[in-house]
Formats: C-alpha cells, structure tokens, sequence
C-alpha cells in the first residue's frame, strides 16, 4: 500500500502529530486529506478538505461520515493529556472520551467506508497504554484500553481492514510541553509511521524511545498472546 493517489482522514490535524502527518501524506501524493479539526481549518493546498470533528460530538461525527462516503485510510490521532493526581475523576472521564471512546465512535462510523476500499485503520497510542507513566496514571488507562480496542479491532476486520497501533514515544508537541526530557520531532514521527503503514506493519514505533524497546516484539509474550486470542474466532463465519 502507498498513500499515493488515497484519501485519508486525520483527526486532531490542526498542530502537533497531526499537522505532520497531514503534510507528510500531501508529501507521498495522498489525493485528498480530510483535515479533521474542532476549531476551522484553512490550508493552502487544495487537497485539504477542513472537516469539524470534535470526536466526543456524535453530531460531528454522523455529519462528517456523511460528507465523506469514500476512505482509505483513517489517522486516529484527537488525544488529550491532562494534568492529573490518582482519583482525579473528571481528568478520567476527560482522557477516556477523547483517548478511547473517541477513537472507537470515528473508527465504527467509518468502518463501512473503510470496508468498501479494503483501507486502513492507524491509531496513534503511547508506550503509556502498555507499560503506564505514574504520573499520568487515567491517560495510561485510557491508552491501554484504546491499546486493547486495536488489537481486537485488527482480529475483527483481518482480511477487510488493516489495523495499525501506533505505540509513540515522547514528541515534540503540545502535549509534551512540560516534561524536561528528550523528545523526537513530530515531522520525524510522521514519516516514520507512514512507512511502517506502507509496508504493512502492525505495530509501529516511530521514535527512539519506543523503537529502542522493540527487540523481541514480535516474538514476545504480547504478540503471542494477541494471535493466540484470534484463534477463538470462528473461521469462515461472520464476525460482526
């Protein structure tokens, strides 16, 4: 797969991750990118089409489904990180409504789409849904459920729908703002998610902190048990 001639969607595109990867997928001749933003968007190149989607707006998710009825490739990438403390109830339902239930709402009303021209599904998690930051411990939650809805997802629609888990490091954004440590640049990131989608990989770490722990992935216990799990499936019947 190349992104060459495809029509992509990205939410959160306007700063950070998604800005990036909106232009990296100008870059490799995307035919139309779906800019998917909560507050207006302009660009100057014509192949960007501004679409308001807050992800935990179901309206603004039923009316962008509807303006957009061909897709290949949908970015997954609205998050938020909150400051926190453990019990901090309201940072909980915030980080699972964007992070999670978000991700899952976008993902089933374009799932059709996504069906029709055989596409792919690209979620942008944290190495934090599989081993938790203390100190954000509800976006931890919140990523490690987004983490697992992936791995289903990728079982469910094997076949129809390429599913990849985007498993990032800390980078250069918005989000990262207030830690001292070091950070890959979200152009850097971009590029480096979309080859591991162009060549087909699952899961995709596109900074030195999260490839840095890939040794033994595939092999590893994680991987094991995700391809055991998929044998549960019926062979041969309907999944849905």
């Amino acid at each position: 797969m190349t992104f060459a001639d495809k029509t992509v969607l990205i939410t959160g595109a306007n700063r950070g991750l998604g800005s990036a990867m909106l232009a990296e997928a100008l870059e490799r001749g995307a035919r139309r990118v779906y800019a998917g933003t909560r507050v207006p968007l302009t660009h100057p190149d014509a192949r960007v089409v501004p679409v308001t989607l807050d992800v935990t707006d179901a309206g603004h998710i039923r009316a962008a489904a509807e303006e957009i009825d061909e897709l290949d490739v949908l970015v997954n990438n609205a998050g938020i990180a909150l400051p926190e403390a453990l019990g901090d109830d309201d940072a909980l339902e915030r980080h699972f409504a964007v992070n999670c239930f978000g991700l899952v709402a976008v993902t089933q009303a374009f799932l059709p789409a996504l069906k029709r021209s055989r596409g792919r599904i690209v979620n942008v998690l944290s190495l934090s849904g599989v081993a938790a930051m203390p100190l954000q411990p509800t976006y931890s939650m919140s990523k490690a459920a987004a983490f697992s809805m992936t791995q289903s997802l990728r079982m469910l629609l094997a076949g129809e729908v390429g599913v990849h888990a985007v498993l990032l490091g800390p980078t250069d954004t918005d989000m990262t703002r207030g830690f001292d440590i070091p950070k890959a640049a979200p152009q850097e990131v971009a590029r480096r998610v979309f080859d591991g989608v162009e060549k087909g990989e699952e899961d995709l770490f596109p900074d030195p902190l999260s490839s840095s722990t890939t040794a033994g992935w595939d092999g590893g216990p994680t991987k094991a048990l995700e391809r055991h799990m998929a044998t549960y499936l019926p062979q041969g019947g309907d999944r849905d």
